[in-house]
């Protein structure tokens, strides 16, 4: 039977909001399939507001990977505004998918992508009003299978009590495995209910069913072993790698959002994974190894995105997108094709020694220069030692001069405070870097008309990186350090009016630490926030650390010990049974070289440095020269 549209419902609540436009869907290029025409359906959900939701490249990606597959359809849906939420709920309207307006319980899986763990109450919220209960043993036959991936999946298990499942890593290739796995349980009728599912999703060690492991723990609350409650269920669950980007050259028809959204652009990922070695990056350790997209498929993908989207601005995404083996053959190949067009090429954050101005001048071709940003990450010589970002004073000083010298005005630095053995003077750095580079631009050019702007961000340590052992900081201490940094800022009369200061406090870094590090009787927490009204906790404007804190008391949850704690070599992490190839002794001796101040080389163009993930995962760094060049050269 189709399942009907609830927009008839929906519309009568939209004059009565903020925003309404990002509920009504109908965007260019989305898809709307007729409900019987498939037999596995799945809501695929972004749990943010729809304009940080809808630019996300892995709910876009496979939105579009599903919808071509014979007999599968897919729809998206977002969380909606506390607005919205207490009209639905006042007028019964369930949460609902933006392309047919479906409710998102009709469905057989509701997938939802974490990039941060602020995202896990808007999942609840979607859940109760949706009408599936929040915890997974409680759902039934007619409930979907709720399903996480992305970044923040790599440690579920604080939300282990809400999920059925979760994936690992790329989800081109495992989330039509999965699909075919629903599409034959259910033509064989359904056989031993919604545990048989979960059963055979799990037997293969590609999908994570947290009920089918129990946790045991010591006295003093470390956990003591991790296993798994059924005998075909695997010890270890491995993360997915896909090993040809050139296959999956998606998105291929992006969709244009209706409401302005936090990226305007068409966005084209020209690699995956990232072997910087950078040891606060979770990103650069679970994406690992390196693939490159061909220039080929590149030039093909910006082509036909362009002409399907009407946007006019590319991105060039990857974790440090400069270190493609041919980006200057990519750059000078669409800068050509596109010059005097409107449309313009963007790079996000350059890495200061991979920057150079020739590269800078194709992007800015067709005439619009925006400011270029560089992440320094540590504010002295040894704190980048540290945290192996291998960038020298003068590196920068360097860098920023070419920059102005060559016509740019703005420059933007990104920095860490609370990194592991930090002292105050290691941040107080960072405001005499600032005003060197201020300096220094002034020299270049024989102006005073140059900014900096100085953006500070609390480090979280990570699971399946070297800092996941490391004890936190607490928030007093960086906030402490970060007001020391804004006076030293301010009180310079001769390069303080140049220098911008942005900062975020510490508070929302010790309940993100709590949620990555966290393990099931985090559950109980996140409960209690959602329950007193917690949302869009990554929103400054939404978030309230006491919220938290009363909710941590109230689980009987000490959070400092699970943020501000060190833990101990030998203590069983709450992710230790979910495989992202990382060996752990690696991993722990690179914790060592970072207290030491020891270096590690980028693998990519140094003999490998036995991290594990090639033979451990079966793969391979992939990376150019091909010698190929961008075609057509012809100019549009």
């Amino acid at each position: 039977m189709p399942v009907e549209s609830i927009f008839h419902r929906l519309e009568a609540l939209l004059p009565k909001v903020q925003k309404p436009i990002q509920y009504v869907g109908g965007e260019l290029n989305s898809t709307v399939k007729d409900w019987d025409s498939a037999d596995v359906r799945w809501a695929l959900m972004y749990p943010d507001a729809y304009e940080v939701g809808l630019p996300n490249q892995g709910v876009a990606i496979l939105y579009e990977i599903l919808n071509e597959l014979p007999g599968t359809l897919a729809e998206r849906t977002y969380a909606v505004w506390p607005d919205l939420e207490a009209l639905m709920r006042a007028e019964g309207v369930p949460q609902f998918t933006v392309d047919a307006h479906r409710p998102v319980r009709a469905f057989d899986v509701l997938g939802v992508s974490f990039s941060t763990e602020l995202g896990y109450t808007n999942m609840l919220t979607a859940l109760d009003l949706a009408g599936i209960p929040l915890l997974a043993v409680d759902r039934g036959e007619d409930d979907p299978i709720v399903l996480a991936g992305g970044h923040a999946a790599f440690n579920p298990e604080p939300i282990a009590d809400f999920l059925d499942a979760a994936v690992l890593g790329d989800g081109e290739q495992i989330s039509i495995a999965i699909t075919e796995v629903i599409r034959e349980w259910k033509a064989e009728g359904r056989p031993g209910g919604r545990d048989e599912l979960l059963m055979r999703l799990a037997e293969s060690g590609g999908v994570y069913v947290p009920k089918f492991y129990d946790v045991e723990y010591h006295d003093d609350g470390r956990i003591k072993r991790v296993a798994p409650n059924r005998p075909d269920v695997p010890w270890r669950v491995h993360k997915h790698t896909v090993m040809d980007l050139d296959e999956w050259p998606y998105p291929k028809k992006p969709l244009v959002p209706l409401a302005e959204t936090v990226h305007e652009r068409f966005s084209v990922e020209i690699f995956r994974g990232c072997t910087r070695g950078c040891r606060f990056c979770q990103a650069g350790m679970i994406t690992r190894p390196v693939r490159e997209r061909s220039i080929t498929t590149i030039g093909a993908m910006v082509d036909n995105g362009i002409k399907q989207s009407g946007f006019n601005e590319v991105g060039l995404l990857s974790l440090s997108s400069a270190d493609h083996s041919e980006i200057a053959d990519v750059a000078k190949g669409l800068a050509d094709r596109y010059e005097g067009t409107n449309t313009s090429l963007s790079l996000p954050s350059t890495r200061v020694d991979a920057f150079n101005i020739d590269l800078a001048n194709e992007f800015s071709r067709n005439g619009r220069r925006s400011g270029l940003t560089f992440a320094p990450e540590g504010g002295s010589e040894r704190m980048r030692k540290v945290i192996n970002k291998m960038v020298t004073e003068e590196d920068l000083i360097r860098t920023v001069t070419t920059a102005y010298s060559q016509g740019w005005r703005q420059v933007k630095l990104y920095f860490m405070c609370g990194l592991p053995t930090e002292q105050d003077e290691d941040v107080l750095g960072i405001a005499d870097l600032a005003k060197k580079v201020i300096k220094a631009g002034r020299e270049a050019t024989g102006s005073r008309d140059i900014r900096c702007t100085v953006s500070i961000g609390g480090f979280v340590p990570k699971p399946h990186t070297p800092f996941q052992w490391a004890g936190q900081a607490d928030h007093e201490t960086v906030d402490r350090r970060l007001k020391a940094l804004r006076d030293a800022l301010r009180g310079d009369k001769e390069y303080g009016r140049a220098i911008g200061y942005r900062y975020h406090d510490g508070k929302p870094s010790i309940v993100e630490g709590l949620l990555s590090r966290g393990d099931r009787r985090i559950g109980a927490v996140i409960r209690n926030v959602w329950e007193d009204g917690g949302r869009f906790d990554g929103w400054s404007e939404h978030f309230s650390y006491e919220r938290w804190m009363a909710a941590a008391e109230k689980a009987g949850v000490d959070v400092d010990w699970y943020t501000t704690r060190e833990r101990e070599e030998n203590e069983v992490l709450p992710w230790d049974h979910l495989d992202a190839g990382l060996d752990r002794e690696w991993l722990w001796q690179d914790w060592q070289e970072a207290v030491s101040g020891g270096e590690v080389e980028d693998c990519r163009w140094t003999p490998c440095y036995d991290c594990g993930v090639c033979p451990t995962m079966g793969t391979e760094i992939q990376i150019g020269p091909t010698g190929r060049k961008l075609l057509p050269l012809t100019v549009v």
